[in-house]
């Protein structure tokens, strides 16, 4: 659970022929992530499923494309495993293009009803315009040969400004609609051929903007408004008798098309190792990762599957190629919301800790000691079973805080801020802060002492024994810290600092100092500067990150001073306002403080325990599987 599981590098060679088989093995077990780095010797020039790969893509594209008309399922149920060659492939894809052309025939029918709707639409808000006018529309479309008409909209406080300018531009002008803060307009006047003339000017003066009429708007508006219905409806019965023959046509093709994809299905782990595969002649290389204790059903389903030989060798991981080896990590599904958090900073590489379990141990622990009261717990343990439907991968997260938050807040004797009725069994927050404070201090001291063990531990296994000697968290920088520790509890009983602690605690600096000056490459003055710098910010750093976890005893004090804020707002209502006042109260403390101790916890999470422990720098491993459930055997 704290490790991840154990890879091994394996090479197989098989013959090409052979490749359908072997990656359907492959995938059937979920237990090969593939390598693809080139092999490690020359003479493997050849891309054996390039060609598999093409034909492949290019008859999944045309099934997709014909699978939005005739709907299929995505995954169907595999009633069988078997290998698809190259010869059933490219026949399969050759058949597809042909059930396409037939399917784009509705499809460009469909789009051209779309069109036709899309249009009439358009008439129809256009339309919209001109309903008050119930002349013939074609009319006002032109001119005549000696009248000229503008058709348009005006803002309703240039109106009589423009109504006085087209008078003396001897122009009538008819408002036929008002809407909003715009009136519709009809301007009948001389025809004038000019662009500069009178009206035009009165026109832009006034933010006159035209509305263009259509051709096909050339009758009265009720007139054509009810042949816009006639449209819609035709249209509706040709995509109805369209989709009633695209059915039809569907249902005969229906299994043909689900074996077709089941095909697909099958053809694709071969498609997904494509980048992985190299070949000379007959003979195919492949590489990947598999997880040691399924080597044996790995071989064992290779040697049931494949007639023609093969040949399987494992390898552990080289030190040069540690980086390279996908992480497998060994989870209970309770662990996994808390994976989430975990993954959001990064993977674990292959070899160090997985800190899943000691995040979540030490994530609730944080967290409950925060904000630590059973009533509020039990709201947030409840809402996260209510939505565990909307979050199913999340909400044992919050069920797990809320049961945290309770159990500290019987701890504490808190419910929604109440500690007269319930006895707190362990200590009152309010009542003893200094004990909260020590318990705070003490919690840091021993969070960063387990992360820095752990980020040694971490170098060791990577075989970086400089780093974990010297390096930052390493030996000399956890020496130190447990000096300065041992000389800050000496001073704090009254009894010094101590000439042990500082010897050891000097020392240890002195090494960190000695360590960067060897490996820091510039002028003299400079290097001394920066280590001098390096050196300090040593010291700075170990003590700020420990009084760091005092927000710890800080926010639980918080969490009792905003009940008591409450309390005291509530006592200065009637009955019903202190009944409010109370509600509203804790929905506020659930919310706002809630969400801040989240965010709390995560910083010291992320900050003061990651930093020193967790590089983040793997990637997941991610095994060749199917797009479906294998079937049962037999």
């Amino acid at each position: 659970m704290f490790s991840s599981t154990a890879i091994k590098h394996i090479r197989l060679l098989v013959l090409t022929e052979s490749l359908p088989l072997a990656s359907l093995a492959l995938a059937e077990t979920e237990s090969f992530h593939p390598d693809t780095r080139a092999p490690e010797h020359d003479g493997l020039p050849g891309t054996p499923a390039h060609a598999y790969r093409d034909v492949f893509n290019q008859a999944q594209a045309r099934l997709n494309k014909i699978a939005n008309l005739i709907p299929l399922a995505e995954t169907p149920p595999l009633d069988v495993l078997r290998a698809v060659e190259f010869d059933e492939l490219n026949t399969l894809n050759t058949w597809l293009g042909q059930i396409w052309e037939q399917a784009s025939a509705y499809e460009e029918a469909f789009y051209a009803l779309d069109e036709a709707e899309r249009l009439a639409s358009e008439h129809e808000v256009l339309l919209d315009n001109f309903a008050e006018l119930n002349i013939d529309l074609g009319r006002l479309a032109g001119r005549t040969r000696f009248l000229a008409f503008h058709v348009g909209v005006v803002p309703r406080e240039n109106l009589r400004q423009l109504e006085d300018a087209a008078a003396l531009a001897q122009h009538l002008l008819h408002v036929y609609l008002y809407r909003g803060d715009t009136a519709h307009v009809v301007l009948v006047g001389p025809t004038d051929d000019d662009a500069t003339s009178p009206i035009a000017a009165v026109l832009n003066a006034a933010g006159f903007q035209p509305l263009t009429i259509p051709p096909e708007l050339d009758r009265e508006p009720d007139v054509l408004r009810r042949e816009l219905a006639a449209r819609h409806r035709e249209i509706a019965e040709q995509r109805a008798a369209k989709q009633q023959a695209l059915a039809a046509w569907g249902a005969t093709l229906h299994e043909q098309l689900l074996a077709a994809r089941k095909t697909l299905i099958l053809a694709e782990p071969l498609v997904t190792l494509d980048p992985s595969l190299r070949s000379a002649g007959r003979i195919a290389y492949l590489s990947g990762w598999v997880p040691t204790r399924a080597l044996p059903d790995l071989e064992q389903r290779l040697s049931t599957l494949l007639d023609l030989p093969f040949d399987l060798a494992v390898r552990d991981p080289r030190p040069d190629e540690r980086h390279l080896v996908p992480t497998l990590s060994v989870r209970h599904r309770w662990l996994q919301p808390f994976a989430l958090l975990v993954n959001q900073y990064g993977i674990p590489a292959y070899g160090e800790i997985d800190p899943t379990p000691l995040f979540a141990v030490t994530f609730l622990l944080m967290f409950g000691s925060m904000f630590g009261d059973v009533g509020h717990g039990a709201v947030i343990a409840v809402a996260a079973w209510l939505a565990r439907h909307k979050i199913p991968t999340f909400y044992r997260f919050g069920i797990f805080a809320g049961l945290s938050s309770m159990a500290f807040g019987v701890l504490f004797g808190s419910l929604f801020g109440y500690e007269e009725i319930l006895h707190a069994v362990w200590m009152s927050p309010l009542h003893d802060p200094i004990l909260m404070l020590e318990v705070a201090l003490v919690w840091g001291v021993v969070f960063i002492i387990v992360a820095c063990l752990l980020g040694i531990y971490n170098r060791l296994v990577n075989g970086d024994w400089t780093g974990a000697l010297l390096e930052r968290h390493g030996v000399i920088n956890l020496l130190f810290y447990l000096a300065f520790l041992w000389g800050g509890y000496g001073l704090a009983s009254g009894q010094g600092f101590g000439t042990l602690p500082a010897l050891v605690a000097s020392g240890s600096l002195l090494a960190l100092a000695a360590f960067q000056w060897q490996h820091l490459h510039a002028p003299t003055g400079e290097k001394a500067l920066v280590v001098v710098i390096e050196t300090l910010d040593t010291v700075i750093v170990y003590l700020s990150n420990t009084l760091s976890f005092l927000r710890v005893a800080a926010f639980s004090l918080n969490h009792v001073a905003l009940a008591l804020a409450v309390f005291t707002l509530a006592d200065m209502m009637g009955v019903f306002g202190h009944a409010v006042t109370i509600v509203l109260g804790n929905i506020f403390i659930l919310v706002l403080e809630g969400g801040i101790v989240m965010i709390q916890v995560m910083r010291l999470q992320y900050y003061e325990g990651f930093s020193r422990y967790f590089s983040g720098t793997g990637h997941r491993f991610v095994p060749l599987r199917l797009r479906q459930p294998r079937p049962p055997s037999a």
